[in-house]
């Protein structure tokens, strides 16, 4: 599916909110993590909180993959959304804490090629 900027533009809200419970959950796995790892336990629960957090992490990401958004990155969170620009094949391309969809790159290139929007 290739998305027009304002297709794009219009779902950053959600994709904002959802972008921020991943940076949360993604937090707590790795903490639970590191935590249940070196001392055995944690605050934040055990190995079953732990399975919890990544059923929910795993359910957020699956809503970008039904919108038909690519996940680059999960730390940082990356997307990429397909587009075409002045006939070519693009990615808009959106970083956890950007406010709104302002970047793009070559298909081709990945986020080395980054560049603002005409």
């Amino acid at each position: 599916m290739d998305f027009t900027l304002d297709e794009a533009r219009a779902l950053i809200p959600e994709v904002r909110t959802r972008a921020a419970e991943i940076v949360r959950l993604r937090a707590d796995l790795a903490e639970l993590s590191l935590e249940l790892r070196d001392a055995g336990s944690s605050e934040l629960g055990g190995r079953a909180e732990a399975k919890a957090y990544e059923a929910l992490l795993n359910e957020q990401l699956t809503w970008f993959h039904e919108q038909g958004i690519e996940i680059k990155s999960i730390a940082p969170f990356l997307i990429d959304f397909p587009s075409t620009l002045d006939g070519r094949s693009v990615q808009l391309c959106w970083l956890e804490g950007e406010t709104d969809l302002g970047w793009y790159h070559l298909s081709d290139l990945g986020f080395i090629g980054r560049r603002p929007l005409p």
